[in-house]
């Protein structure tokens, strides 16, 4: 993690988000939201690369994989235009279709061993590990819709009901 986050910032990345290990399967715990923040502080306070704007600014390597990058980008983009804009692309199942192209392609590739990624195809740990996730009591849970069902039950029906409608009226005025 640490080192994508390194990367992104010797990107120029604006803001950086670091998931929590356990993100994609609950609710961070807070040891991995706790591991997410720490991993963003190294970046920013230990490696020095926001002390500068572009830290590895005229860097033949960057400069061509961006030029690169830029240039595909335009490329797809006259492809897309070609079709009619975005929404006949979609309409017509393109960009369903080029999604689907890329992941097979990428799986197919990770299957191959032509595309590595660490811990899947390569470096492979012997021993699995276990990620602890956060579970919610699910009596929590009822709690809660106990509660608002009790604050519904007890407030005035007209006065929220007002409330509401001038919310919403200064939200359409931009009034505050």
């Amino acid at each position: 993690m640490a080192i994508q986050a390194l990367g992104a910032v010797l990107g120029g990345c604006q803001s950086l988000h670091t998931n929590a290990l356990d993100e994609a399967l609950a609710l961070p715990t807070e040891d991995a939201a706790l591991l997410a923040l720490r991993t963003q502080q190294i970046v920013a306070h230990e490696t020095g690369v926001t002390n500068t704007v572009d830290p590895v600014g005229g860097s033949y390597a960057i400069e061509t994989l961006t030029d690169e990058i830029e240039s595909r980008a335009k490329d797809y983009i006259s492809r897309i235009d070609a079709l009619g804009g975005m929404l006949r692309a979609i309409e017509t199942g393109y960009v369903q279709g080029e999604i689907q192209k890329a992941a097979y392609e990428y799986q197919r590739d990770v299957e191959r061993g032509e595309q590595i990624v660490v811990g899947v195809n390569q470096f492979v740990a012997e021993k699995g590990m276990s990620v602890p996730t956060l579970r919610i009591d699910p009596e929590l849970e009822r709690a809660q819709v106990e509660r608002v069902r009790a604050l519904r039950a007890r407030r005035n029906p007209a006065r929220a009901a007002a409330a509401v409608a001038a919310v919403e009226a200064r939200a359409r005025t931009g009034e505050t």
